[in-house]
């Protein structure tokens, strides 16, 4: 903050200067002539040196813990993990035989949530480097000076460059973004988190000796929607998606030859000190003569070195980047499977000479990027919305002559039988060149840009056909007959087979309800039989499930929400069992609590027994791949703690016994249908929309730059087709955070009330029952951010005094129910209970309170004027400006 100030001064900005925040001597009353737009930028770059601080200091605190070997206190980390399995009975042969079925994939989105530019988030991650730099007491006090100056030169940028996009960022802005992480961030990050788990073996007091192989370790994968989600997003078109995957293809090849540059480098082993293994040499001659010059010349570059000569040919056999034709395609590896073989005959080969610490430190760490990003780096979901493929379908009947007009209004019986007649053959509707009506083309040139990456290279690159939306087996039917369209279904002697996973998305509380029903008769139709025995992994049918935390919570509340959420993958869990399949849930939680986020040990352990079997996927989105994959250290702990829960999770539902309590799940299933009702009244209420479109500044979230993706699945101006993302956003821009707690209250108050024994059994058990515990704790979280002062502020907007005093009533009603029986829960005060939630509240209120009060005097000032005012541009800026303030300064955003 110093270091800013001094900036400031240096730039002729003395009032800004002492409007700082957290200075020895109090902010000045905030003179009228400082320029708004400057004051909001000050706030928010400050919040944001907070931030990096209270990183910093919470990495250093755990660096502290982990010198004193009181790691294990970490709640979800590797120690804990093998301890808690250790204490609860567990076997190292047990152990070892979880470890390998574990998966866990991060999927990297681009909700319309993160508004930072991205040479915005590289002067963060700098400064962040240079904090933690300038805290080394190695450095003399020279370097620590130029360290400092470094830090102000990188805030002089950042102040002089702006925080938010001006224009709205185009997908390929975004692929950026996504590929810096998966390019730069997360193949550094491998071996720490392998190491971090060796470690934690030792220290829990398992053998050393046993310590799991390669092949025996949590293997870590990653996804991205970043150029194929097209739900309600029209820029992502087909030839956005080809450009994604050569995109991808190309970053994997750079890394993929960048590693085993740098083995060629380390492995200088000489002939003259150590014989060359017999099998290692037998490769050499064989690739060498299959390469023929090319062989040759990689044998030249190092003669006498067999190590480097052989990784100089496993080099020259590196696929080129798809823009490139340097290879003949003969003589390059096909998949990533061909280049791991040669990695371990490498391997062992040191091992036979007895060099197996080179083995471990150099090769190993290569096998291990090799298997997580392979050819591809990560792979490409497809997501589309249901109605958008019923008016494909509808287009293409028209296109070939066929009578399908209103086909998105066929009932489901018509629908199915439809559906199942024409899956029978492989014919399509139309011929390449046919026109067609624009929802048909987008989907079948897509589709067609997929088959034409299988063919070129496999299916490993590519992810799943997600139909968001899904409310019926037809759904998922449809999205058969388009791949039939496109050229994504085989012709088998026993019939047609997909060869891409179809993955239904569950969004909505009906649709959570119908959803084991719609799985029973998806898994059961012969076409996914026949395609999920062809797209077996390792030896299993496994079926993805994607359900969705967000339009759940907006739909029902946060208690309702995660109820629904769990007894649905209960029973989808149940269903796949039946059928010998095994459902592999894909988690879509956002980056709010509202949305599932939260303490990721805490998500785990609530996560129903048998849902979790080790295979792990979920979206990291907008704002939170900044905020959690930044910075290394950071990282690797975010990492760790997803492989480590996983890894628990699966071992408990192999090993242990089912730990819930009937009687507890009932009384929560009698909270979450209560909370719901009054959630849904206040939504309900005559007059709410127009209180929620004036009390938040949900207008200016819809006109923002923050995400190329609309905040409106289509044009209309309707709750329902709102995204959940700007739903949860607007409400935590205006400090009611209500999708994060209302309902809950009049729930527990009636319990309390009604059946004091059910009431005290759920208090006796609100921190010991992971499920409970998880929605306890973040309701009390969204009440503690939400501030009811601010709160009447903002609803000082709504025009009508009566729709006001009716909503606002309601509302500020429930919060007040809320805190007082969320209090009895906890035993105290939640200020008391939850003091350092409490502290870094309390360290924002004052410039966040600022912020707020301007925000709204502009948003009054903004909605007065009419659009064609010159005026009005330049307000609405001011407003994205404060928007992303004082998203810095709460810590979310949707």
């Amino acid at each position: 903050i110093q270091c800013l100030r001094e900036v400031l001064e240096e730039v002729g900005e003395q009032a800004l200067a002492e409007a700082l925040p957290w200075q020895d001597a109090p902010p000045t009353t905030t003179p009228p002539e400082i320029d708004a737009t400057k004051l909001i930028q000050l706030h928010s770059i400050a919040f944001q040196l907070l931030n990096a601080a209270e990183e910093n200091a919470v990495v250093q605190y755990r660096r502290q813990l982990e010198s004193q070997d009181r790691v294990a206190y970490f709640s979800g980390l590797w120690n804990q993990t093998l301890h808690y399995l250790k204490e609860e009975g567990l076997t190292e042969e047990q152990v070892l035989d979880v470890l390998p079925s574990i998966r866990v994939e991060p999927v990297l989105t681009a909700h319309p949530t993160e508004a930072k530019r991205f040479s915005v988030l590289e002067q963060h991650r700098n400064l962040y480097l240079l904090l933690v730099r300038l805290e080394n007491q190695v450095y003399t006090p020279q370097e620590q000076r130029d360290t400092r100056n470094e830090i102000k030169v990188s805030l002089e940028r950042l102040w002089r460059t702006g925080e938010i996009y001006l224009d709205k960022p185009d997908v390929a802005s975004e692929v950026r973004n996504v590929l810096y992480y998966l390019r730069n961030v997360f193949p550094d990050l491998i071996e720490a988190l392998d190491r971090r788990l060796l470690l934690a073996w030792i220290e829990a007091g398992f053998d050393h000796q046993r310590q799991p192989d390669p092949d025996h370790l949590p293997r870590l994968s990653f996804g991205t929607w970043v150029g194929g989600d097209r739900d309600g997003h029209p820029l992502v078109t087909a030839a956005v998606t080809q450009q994604t995957l050569r995109a991808l293809r190309s970053a994997a090849s750079e890394l993929v030859r960048e590693k085993l540059i740098a083995l060629a480098q380390k492995l200088s082993l000489s002939i003259w000190l150590q014989t060359t293994p017999p099998a290692l040499q037998e490769r050499i001659t064989t690739l060498s003569e299959k390469l023929g010059a090319l062989g040759q010349a990689a044998l030249d570059r190092n003669p006498d070195e067999p190590w480097r000569q052989y990784i100089n040919l496993m080099i020259a056999q590196l696929p080129a980047a798809p823009s490139e034709a340097d290879a003949a395609p003969a003589l390059t590896y096909q998949t990533a499977a061909e280049l791991l073989r040669e990695l371990r005959i490498l391997h062992d080969s040191l091992h036979s000479v007895d060099a197996a610490r080179l083995a471990a430190a150099d090769v190993l760490p290569v096998i291990r990027v090799v298997q997580t990003f392979g050819f591809h780096l990560a792979t490409l979901d497809i997501r589309q919305n249901s109605g958008f493929h019923d008016l494909a379908v509808e287009q293409l009947l028209r296109a070939s002559g066929i009578d399908g007009d209103d086909f998105p209004n066929w009932d489901e019986d018509r629908r199915l039988a439809f559906l199942n007649e024409e899956l029978k053959t492989s014919r399509p509707f139309t011929l390449p060149g046919m026109t067609l009506g624009a929802e048909a083309q987008a989907v079948v040139d897509n589709y067609r840009v997929l088959a034409g990456y299988i063919e070129q290279f496999g299916a490993d690159g590519l992810g799943s056909l997600i139909v968001s939306m899904t409310r019926s087996l037809s759904d998922l039917l449809v999205v058969y007959l388009l791949a039939r369209e496109g050229g994504l279904m085989i012709n088998t002697p026993d019939g047609l087979v997909c060869k891409l996973h179809v993955v239904p998305l569950f969004e909505t509380i009906d649709d959570l309800d119908r959803s084991p029903d719609i799985l029973r008769n998806f898994l059961s139709h012969p076409i996914t039989q026949r395609s999920l025995d062809q797209q077996r992994v390792a030896g299993e049918r496994v079926q993805q499930v994607m359900i969705g935390y967000s339009d759940s919570n907006k739909d029902g509340g946060i208690f309702a929400s995660l109820w629904n959420l769990d007894q649905a993958q209960r029973k989808l869990t149940q269903v796949g069992d039946d059928q010998g399949v095994r459902v592999r849930f894909f988690h879509g939680r956002g980056g709010s609590i509202s949305r599932g986020a939260g303490p990721t040990h805490r998500f785990l352990r609530a996560v129903p027994g048998g849902a979790l079997r080790g295979d792990l996927r979920l979206t990291e989105q907008g704002e939170i791949i900044a905020r959690k994959y930044a910075n290394r250290l950071t990282a690797t702990h975010n990492l760790e703690l997803l492989l480590s829960g996983a890894t628990r999770s699966a071992a408990k539902h192999r090993y242990l016994e089912d730990s819930d309590q009937p009687e507890l799940e009932a009384v929560m299933a009698g909270l979450a249908d209560s909370s719901f009702k009054t959630y849904r009244k206040l939504l309900e209420t005559p007059g709410f929309i127009d209180f929620y479109r004036q009390a938040t500044p949900i207008d200016v979230i819809e006109s923002s730059r923050i995400g190329s993706r609309p905040a409106r699945r289509t044009g209309r101006r309707t709750l329902a087709d709102l995204r959940a993302i700007p739903w949860v956003f607007s409400w935590s821009q205006s400090r009611f955070f209500l999708s994060g707690w209302y309902g809950v209250g009049a729930a527990l108050e009636q319990l309390r009330t009604d059946h004091p024994d059910d009431f005290a059994l759920l208090q006796a058990h609100a921190f010991d029952a992971p499920k409970l515990h998880r929605i306890i704790s973040s309701v009390a979280s969204n009440l503690m951010l939400a501030d009811p002062d601010l709160m009447r502020r903002y609803a000082d907007l709504v025009a009508d005094d009566g729709i006001r005093e009716l909503i606002l009533g309601q509302i500020l009603e429930e919060l007040e129910r809320t805190f007082g029986v969320l209090e009895i829960i906890y035993g105290g005060p939640l200020s008391e209970r939850r003091p350092n939630v409490n502290q870094v509240i309390n360290l924002r209120r004052e410039p966040l309170t600022t912020l707020h009060l301007q925000q709204i005097a502009m948003l009054r000032r903004w909605r007065e004027l009419p659009h064609d005012n010159p005026e009005s541009e330049p307000a609405l800026l001011q407003l994205l400006l404060s928007i992303n303030a004082i998203a810095n300064g709460l810590g979310t955003t949707g």
